[in-house]
């Protein structure tokens, strides 16, 4: 190597970096199409079921529903009825003392107050559900009239009402007492237990 000249740097080649060893593929299994098919039926049976589950609490919970507010009126409708049913004499007076109110008397003030609450009283029940039941001239009706006497007169028939029955909502919470007819006679009136009975042969 002669003077002045620059040594001469030998280079080795370079080492190639190692190629990496490539990723080993992973096989899963593949599943066929037949098991896919069953698995999603298996899937929407499933579904299904949870459905009709959930349609039967449901259908359940109304009639739940349904059963408790049926309840629930029927048991303000009976307490209706027994508050109705004592205020019924509480109306019966009035309309006897009204009855016997003389020709007189009709021009006073405390008269036509009587009439008044009566009127009132009157209105207010029929509001929650009370009506009276016809009794004078209909065929007598053992489910709505109670035979108090049998008289002379259209036989089955009502001849007189003696106490005013009533209604309330549909359901009789007093029937009306009544004159009964049986029939042309000439026996006087007789109450409706003895017109009844029969002579026992001796």
């Amino acid at each position: 190597m002669s003077e002045g000249e620059s040594p001469q740097t030998s280079r080795e080649p370079e080492a190639k970096a190692a190629p990496e060893p490539a990723a080993e593929a992973t096989t899963e299994p593949t599943l066929s199409l037949e098991a896919l098919q069953e698995a999603l039926e298996q899937e929407r049976a499933r579904a299904q079921d949870r459905l009709a589950g959930w349609q039967r609490a449901q259908a359940d919970y109304q009639n739940l529903k349904r059963r408790l507010e049926k309840e629930r009126d029927e048991t303000a409708i009976v307490a209706n009825a027994l508050l109705v049913a004592r205020l019924l004499p509480v109306l019966d007076d009035l309309e006897r003392a009204l009855a016997q109110v003389t020709p007189k008397l009709r021009g006073f003030t405390w008269v036509d107050g009587i009439a008044l609450i009566h009127q009132k009283l009157l209105v207010t029940l029929g509001a929650l559900g009370l009506s009276p039941i016809e009794a004078a001239g209909k065929d007598f009706d053992p489910a709505l009239h109670e035979a108090a006497l049998y008289q002379e007169g259209e036989d089955g028939k009502v001849l007189e009402e003696i106490q005013r029955g009533y209604i309330f909502r549909d359901r009789i919470i007093r029937p009306a007492l009544v004159k009964v007819g049986r029939g042309a006679t000439t026996e006087p009136a007789q109450p409706a237990d003895e017109a009844t009975e029969k002579p026992q042969e001796s």
